[in-house]
């Protein structure tokens, strides 16, 4: 298989990226009609996004906290999208990616690509000392998963696939402004979050966490 085509778009407004990503699922989807055979075409968007919160299609409004004019006095904005999952935060410091792959392509089913998502990012953060583990009953990327009072998330996923073509993708709050997860039940469960830098007590270059994170996810696909 060949390795990702990376595109790192820097920081783009969420509705923008959002518009970016429906069209090139569109285009692998046609590629893949067309040919009548699994897409090799792929796209792995990396991103930072304004303060935005986004409700998952199952998700429950009761878990942001915020009004409209709250949300104008943070500078922050909100969406319901088509992705699975509940509420979650985007912005400034948050590494966000968005692969856009025909799974069939890479012969894997739903569950095992989320599966990898969150191999790629346990291995990227084992590169910085952060042993990221997964949560039998949630998504995502955690520290301490075991342990209900002290389990944390430190990467949320959350995915739409379209004739198993995929898009939107994970969260990984690396140097993130953990104030704004304040204002949001993250996900529907009521337990906490975290940061690469909270973590380990310092920012860390976002710019060296997308390149380990490449390296990571071209061997694992």
């Amino acid at each position: 298989m060949a390795d990702f085509n990376y595109r790192d778009l820097g920081t783009l407004d969420y509705k923008e990226c959002w518009d970016l990503q429906e069209t090139l699922l569109a285009e692998i989807v046609d590629d893949k009609l067309s040919r009548r055979e699994p897409s090799g075409k792929n796209l792995f968007l990396l991103v930072e996004h304004p303060h935005v919160y986004t409700l998952g299609k199952s998700g429950n409004e009761k878990n942001l906290f915020a009004n409209a004019d709250f949300l104008k006095k943070i500078d922050a904005v909100y969406y319901k999208i088509n992705r699975g999952g509940d509420i979650t935060y985007h912005g400034p410091g948050q590494m966000v990616g968005y692969p856009i792959i025909d799974l069939e392509f890479y012969n894997t089913g739903v569950h095992k690509y989320i599966e990898n998502i969150e191999e790629g990012i346990i291995r990227t953060l084992r590169e910085f000392g952060i042993a990221g583990e997964r949560k039998e009953d949630a998504t995502g990327v955690w520290i301490d998963a075991g342990n209900p009072l002290l389990a944390r998330k430190i990467c949320a996923i959350g995915v739409r696939v379209s004739r198993y073509v995929t898009m939107h993708g994970f969260a990984l709050n690396v140097n993130t402004d953990m104030k704004y997860f304040q204002y949001i039940n993250p996900c529907g469960l009521n337990l906490g979050v975290t940061s690469v830098s909270k973590e380990l007590k310092k920012d860390i270059p976002i710019e060296e966490v997308k390149k380990i994170l490449k390296k990571k996810f071209n061997e694992i696909f």
